[in-house]
């Protein structure tokens, strides 16, 4: 089951505050000339409310923590990766119901950027910003074409990729220059190609993938990124667990994201 945390701390800062408010303005008084024991209800409610708030407003309006679940952004980013995720450098949103009330920057490729999912809006997923509004986009024998221009790779080494059940298999780790973004990538050999051609991205969308091409389920599959479906930038990883060993990575942490 997916909890949806945001909504979930939306309601209890929300019933907090009011309780809260409610023994401001009436049940102190009361309480204070009867000399009654203040209810442990709104004892609770007083003391947490000013933390659920803070971190309601840090959460909704200036950095939101993500965990990554999956391998679909090797080798940038690993299972286990705890990562701070930029919520106002594409705009300000509401909570709750996201709507854009602030203008900023607009996506740019190369970003990592975390956004819910269009067949499930429920579900955050991050991705890398591959195709911007208008872009024409080609995947022929694992390599991008934009608008026409070959996107070169260059093959660092030979690896061994493994899932969380330890299953293994050999990946080539390339670095992709993007337009001018330079990051690297995972590639399988022995997985199939799965060639595209010639898709442009529509007005208000984006083009993502992930950077363990033959591990990701993207653009390729299940379509364009709305606007409107931004969380934010992906900037930092601030920990990270190994769960293989059950240990910190702690040459990770700190390590910026781009």
């Amino acid at each position: 089951m997916n909890f949806n945390f945001e909504l979930i701390l939306f309601y209890a800062t929300l019933i907090c505050g009011i309780i809260a408010l409610l023994d401001v303005i009436f049940w102190a008084k009361k309480r204070k000339i009867s000399q009654r024991k203040m209810p442990l209800i709104i004892d609770y409610a007083r003391a947490f409310f000013p933390v659920l708030l803070l971190v309601f407003l840090l959460r909704s309006f200036l950095y939101e923590p993500f965990r990554i679940p999956s391998g679909s952004l090797k080798p940038t980013l690993n299972v286990g990766d705890f990562i701070l995720v930029n919520k106002f450098h594409y705009g300000v949103r509401l909570p709750v119901i996201h709507t854009k009330i602030f203008e900023l920057n607009e996506p740019k490729r190369g970003d990592i950027m975390v956004f819910r999912w269009p067949p499930n809006p429920s579900y955050d997923f991050i991705k890398r910003v591959i195709g911007l509004p208008g872009d024409k986009i080609s995947y022929e024998n694992k390599v991008l074409y934009i608008n026409g221009e070959k996107i070169p790779q260059t093959l660092i080494k030979n690896e061994v990729d493994k899932d969380e059940s330890g299953t293994s298999w050999q990946v080539e780790l390339k670095q992709e220059d993007l337009l001018g973004i330079k990051h690297d990538i995972y590639q399988t050999p022995e997985k199939s190609n799965d060639d595209f051609h010639d898709v442009v991205v529509p007005e208000g969308m984006f083009f993502v993938m992930g950077d363990n091409r033959d591990g990701s389920a993207d653009s390729r599959f299940w379509g364009f990124v709305p606007e409107a479906n931004i969380v934010g930038k992906a900037t930092l990883v601030w920990m990270s667990w190994n769960s293989d060993k059950h240990n910190i990575r702690w040459d990770r942490i700190g390590k910026k994201i781009s």
